[in-house]
């Protein structure tokens, strides 16, 4: 079936006129490639006897000038065919190319009937975790050369040599894993399957040291822990093996932390500034003054990746730290569900590629975390049908393989666990061994009051319920059975009818349906008995999801949950920026905290942000959604013009949305959170550079740094109050109106200023980092307690009143544009 024959590939790029069908060749770029070597190139411009239109100049760079003097295409044409007519035709998206240039030598006497390998599928197949696939992106990860993107010689010789690289990797694959992707290779788009061909035969059936064969699937051998070495007890000297420079701010930070190490007290809070490195403060002084695991909670997934990546990566690589961090069993492939998916016959192209790229995957990954794969959206159904359910049994083929068992023991062992907030509360309980006896540090310690409230409380999506309901009123027999079913549906919708969201229900308005499901007795609706029987409040929320709005009943206590008779640590940390609400409040009473420390390291002013106010805001207030809308999305269209990349939050994802079909409508290119992707997706393809706007809300107030760029704008569209309506926010307020305290300006308030300062630490993550803030609410200078929250910024930032006309002017001085 193989042959040792050398292939030989003509790689093809084109420019064009246009991306449609009627479109023009107006360049091409030929490179040779055969047994693994670039052995000729060919380019020329082609006159395509018609104007360009701005964007195709813009792209490529050509001219009409230029193209008037070039040979038209059927003075070339016996040339490019010469050249290309014995050759496999490959090309980044082959079709385009191919099509275009096929019909283009058509019709000058010439029928181009070779085989076609395109490229982007192969790179998908063989390089499965990267998140995009273009050749500007690709020409980063595996150090291509690209110049100048879009010219069609700089482009087909960027597509040769990944060609090349494509090939590299086939080669370094085992045999055996190469062997059952060419079992599904008849998938792939065209003849792609011939790269693939070409190389499997030179492969040796000698499987590589760090590879091992189980069951038939070939996977990485897992590494032990390195020999840790020592720390000093100095942190500058910890500082300087990292490579990271000496703060003065940092350092004070870790000499209190140090000093808790020893106070007879167990429970600490310690404030520090944003920008400060608080992660190395609290870490460094911890690993080498005790010997003590520790475990480190961070707010959310998000975080807990970039510090594994960040922090995490430069610990382990320069003082061999054990880490490990932890999440639960779906984001990991369960081998045995794999296998046999594997092995079932499938017609869908998308779900046998997706088999290919894990085969691949499993020789590459240590961790077997499905996360690593960047583009799940593709096809999430494959994912979640071979996703880890938690559950191993003594007959699973890979039980001493499995990579969720692997790291619940390599946890068990490692000297820092990392997990996020929902994840520790959530198992606190069923993994008691593996939490206690560390050290617990809660990072980001303000949101953590959100964190234990959620998990103190539980949702029922109201149409899932009404839709099973309806099912087993359909299947019913009985009368009694019926009556009932039809009663309880009866009695939901009522409920879910209420147009308060947020609004306690009466508890006579429950009672019904409690009487019903006592009756029933039904395990699918037990879920829903329990709730009612477990909670003392319930509301309905509303959530926008995929631009649908999602009922669901809530349930929660009466009473704020004290944190402090849940957590059995005896030293814990809480760690943030923001943790004192005012001098009479602060999280550690919110968290139910008697007797805890509390230092509050002194702050300076950040000269690398400034803080702009416009003074000539109209009073939004007044304004409809759309005229709001409309108000931003102009105010961006100036601030566009600076060429500077600019972070966008809102406090209303129907706010976000609107500005941004308003800047389609202008046609600036943006990425909005909700609609061009999850929050991962959008930061990725903004700090890439692939856009110069991000619209974002949720997460990116408190949750997402950003220290890609240099320069950055900041437009905060609101103050981020809470939502009245919240449950949370109403319970709070309800415990501090029977402690005297004034709900808005201890709670309220204090809590707005938080995320605020949250948000400005987002954009300053490094003292090179320069950023400008606009704050784009009149509420600054027209409320009351616009003027406390004016000092309150003004404390640790430069912030000047200036008019909206001089903004840009501003701008361009701070960042020493001119």
């Amino acid at each position: 079936m193989f042959s040792k024959k050398r292939n030989k590939y003509a790689v093809v790029d084109l420019e064009a006129t246009g991306t449609g069908s009627q479109a023009k060749i107006i360049q091409i770029g030929i490179v040779i490639v055969e047994d693994g070597k670039i052995l000729e190139t060919y380019t020329t411009d082609i006159n395509p006897y018609e104007i360009l239109d701005s964007h195709i100049k813009e792209l490529t760079g050509i001219t009409d000038e230029q193209l008037a003097i070039a040979p038209d295409f059927g003075q070339v044409a016996r040339k490019i065919y010469d050249l290309i007519g014995d050759a496999i035709f490959v090309a980044h998206n082959v079709k385009f190319d191919a099509n275009l240039l096929a019909e283009a030598l058509f019709f000058e006497g010439f029928d181009l009937l070779t085989p076609r390998v395109d490229t982007v599928e192969l790179v998908q197949l063989f390089f499965p975790t990267f998140e995009k696939y273009n050749l500007s992106v690709l020409s980063e990860k595996l150090n291509l050369d690209l110049d100048q993107a879009h010219t069609a010689i700089a482009d087909a010789m960027a597509t040769a040599q990944l060609l090349l690289k494509i090939q590299e990797k086939i080669q370094s694959l085992p045999r055996q894993t190469v062997e059952k992707i060419l079992d599904l290779a008849d998938n792939l788009l065209y003849e792609s399957r011939l790269v693939i061909d070409e190389v499997y035969p030179c492969l040796s059936s000698y499987l590589s040291e760090k590879f091992e064969a189980v069951h038939g699937l070939v996977l990485q051998k897992p590494v032990g822990w390195p020999v840790p070495r020592r720390l000093s007890e100095e942190f500058s000297v910890n500082l300087a093996l990292l490579g990271l420079e000496e703060r003065a701010q940092q350092l004070f930070f870790a000499q209190t932390i140090s000093s808790r190490l020893d106070s007879p007290t167990g429970i600490h809070f310690v404030q520090g500034q944003a920008g400060i490195g608080k992660t190395y403060g609290y870490l460094l002084p911890l690993l080498s003054q005790t010997d003590q695991p520790l475990l480190l909670v961070l707010p959310t997934k998000v975080l807990q990746g970039q510090m594994m990546e960040n922090e995490g990566n430069k610990l382990a690589e320069t003082f061999h730290i054990s880490m490990a961090s932890i999440k639960s069993a779906r984001h990991f492939i369960k081998l045995d569900t794999f296998l046999q998916v594997l092995e079932r016959q499938d017609d869908n192209r998308l779900v046998n590629l997706c088999k290919m790229q894990v085969l691949v995957w499993l020789t590459e990954t240590a961790t077997g975390d499905l996360d690593e794969f960047q583009q799940q959206y593709r096809f999430p159904s494959f994912y979640d049908e071979i996703r880890h359910d938690g559950n191993l049994s003594r007959k699973d083929l890979f039980q001493s393989w499995d990579f969720w068992e692997r790291l619940q023991e390599k946890s068990r062992t490692s000297r820092v666990l990392v997990t996020n907030h929902a994840y520790f509360l959530e198992h606190l309980s069923d993994q008691e061994s593996l939490f206690t006896n560390r050290i617990l540090l809660v990072d980001e310690a303000q949101r953590f009051l959100l964190a234990v409230e959620n998990f103190s409380s539980q949702t029922i999506d109201i149409a899932q319920l009404l839709q099973l309901l309806q099912s087993k009123r359909d299947k019913a027999t009985g009368i009694l059975e019926k009556r009932l079913l039809e009663s309880t549906s009866f009695e939901l919708e009522k409920i879910s009818k209420t147009k308060e969201h947020g609004r306690l229900i009466p508890s006579l308005d429950l009672e019904q349906l409690r009487q019903n499901l006592g009756e029933l007795v039904d395990s699918d609706l037990q879920e829903l008995t329990d709730m009612l029987a477990r909670f003392d409040d319930f509301w309905i929320e509303e959530k926008l999801v995929d631009q649908h709005r999602i009922r669901y009943l809530r349930g929660s206590f009466a009473q704020m949950v004290r944190v402090e008779d849940r957590l059995p640590f005896e030293k814990q940390f809480y760690i943030s920026a923001t943790l004192e609400l005012t001098k009479r409040l602060n999280m550690a009473d919110l968290l139910g905290f008697e007797q805890a420390t509390f230092d509050q390291l002194p702050s300076c002013k950040l000269e690398n942000q400034l803080l702009l106010l416009p003074k000539d805001l109209p009073n939004v207030v007044d304004y409809s959604a759309e005229e709001h809308a409309q108000f931003i999305a102009n105010h961006l269209s100036h601030l566009q013009e600076l060429n500077q990349p600019i972070l966008v939050l809102f406090t209303s994802t129907s706010l976000l949305l609107a500005v941004s079909e308003l800047l389609d409508q202008l046609e600036l290119a943006h990425v909005a959170q909700h609609k061009h992707g999850t929050e991962t997706q959008v930061k990725k393809r903004f700090e890439r550079g692939e856009v110069k706007m991000l619209l974002g809300t949720g997460a990116f107030w408190q949750g997402v740094d950003f220290a890609q760029q240099d320069k950055l704008l900041l437009v905060l569209t609101r103050l981020p109050f809470e939502n009245p309506k919240d449950r949370l926010h109403q319970k709070i307020n309800q415990e501090l109106r029977k402690l005297g305290k004034s709900p808005f300006y201890d709670y309220s308030l204090p809590m707005m200023m938080i995320r605020l300062k949250q948000a400005l630490g987002r954009t300053n993550r490094y003292r090179q980092q320069r950023s400008v803030v606009i704050l784009l609410d009149t509420r600054l200078l027209s409320k009351k307690y616009g003027k406390q929250v004016r000092e309150f910024l003004s404390k640790d930032y430069d912030l000047e009143r200036i008019s909206l006309a001089q903004l840009n002017n501003r701008i361009s001085r701070f960042f020493k544009l001119e």
